[in-house]
């Protein structure tokens, strides 16, 4: 199925959760943020969170800096 992930169309697996989404991204699930349709996903969620066909994800990675 297709989805958006922060702007860039991708295809994913039906049924995929938001943890199946970030390790195809190569992202663990800590340290991000994630939104699906605008409505923030809870860490503790993204393995059983999934993801529609033509849903919008806008990930999140936390940075630090000075």
């Amino acid at each position: 199925m297709r989805i958006a992930v922060n702007g860039v169309d991708r295809e994913v697996a039906d049924g995929a959760t938001v943890a199946a989404v970030l390790a195809g991204l190569g992202l663990p699930s800590a340290g991000v943020a994630v939104a699906v349709d605008g409505a923030v996903v809870p860490r503790a969620a993204h393995a059983t969170a999934v993801v529609a066909p033509g849903a919008v994800l806008e990930v999140l990675t936390a940075v630090q800096g000075g």
